[in-house]
């Protein structure tokens, strides 16, 4: 399968270490219809993802950033509810010089509802990449088999689309100073005005405290752009 922007490719478990807890689509994560939002769901992503990493590699001091994250609902366009607890189960599916595919499935009464697809970097204290280190496959074995490209999609600015400020708050902000990546799926969750079925963002660049933001939409895809550098593209359909 061609692995692009509007074709990405969710590959299912296959061997090694696949990592599972119980969630809930709690007040905070749902909207006003009931429904787990994208912005719950990524951040739920960052949570399993992160205790995976810490309960496979305990010593490691590596923090792990994501660059992009693809989101396919499967169930028929249901997703968890208000007070349903679900399960996520997480693996890595592959990787490149210095970062992991890292394949999560959302499942509800023995139905995977969404798939979700995601680039992870690890990075050191100083906020900077490194590349994999062999406890990585010490602890996703499975990680080897693939090889994933690390390239994301050329972004569009939308020029000519209206745009507005999208402003930022301390509670964006995470431990490496900057905006939280669901923090930044909640610009995809306002531009959203029918249901969807898949969510694609790219995170280019940070968003750092004190940056001005303008946010441009269209019927289908979403930029934030910082002094007209586009710094978040996301695309649905």
């Amino acid at each position: 399968m061609r692995d692009s922007d509007n074709e990405r490719e969710f590959v299912p478990f296959a061997t090694g270490r696949c990592y599972r807890e119980t969630a809930q689509a709690s007040l905070g994560l749902t909207g006003d219809g009931g429904q787990l939002r994208f912005d719950g769901l990524a951040r739920l992503l960052q949570n399993v993802a992160t205790n995976d990493w810490r309960d496979a590699v305990p010593h490691s001091r590596d923090t792990w950033v994501v660059r992009r994250t693809d989101m396919r609902l499967t169930g028929q366009g249901r997703v968890p509810r208000y007070l349903d607890s679900f399960e996520l189960a997480t693996w890595c599916a592959g990787h490149g010089a210095a970062w992991i595919e890292r394949r999560t499935d959302v499942i509800l009464d023995d139905q995977i509802l969404v798939e979700c697809t995601a680039l992870w970097v690890p990075i050191d204290a100083t906020g900077h990449p490194v590349r994999l280190g062999s406890d990585v496959f010490d602890a996703y074995p499975g990680a080897r088999d693939r090889k994933v490209s690390g390239r994301v999609s050329r972004p569009d600015p939308l020029e000519g689309r209206p745009g507005r400020p999208w402003i930022l708050r301390e509670a964006d902000l995470d431990v490496v100073g900057h905006v939280n990546n669901a923090a930044l799926w909640q610009a995809v969750t306002e531009c959203l005005t029918s249901p969807v079925t898949r969510v694609s963002v790219v995170h280019h660049g940070p968003v750092e405290r004190g940056d001005d933001v303008d946010l441009r939409h269209d019927e289908s895809r979403m930029a934030l752009l910082v002094d007209g550098d586009v710094r978040v593209s996301a695309n649905w359909s």
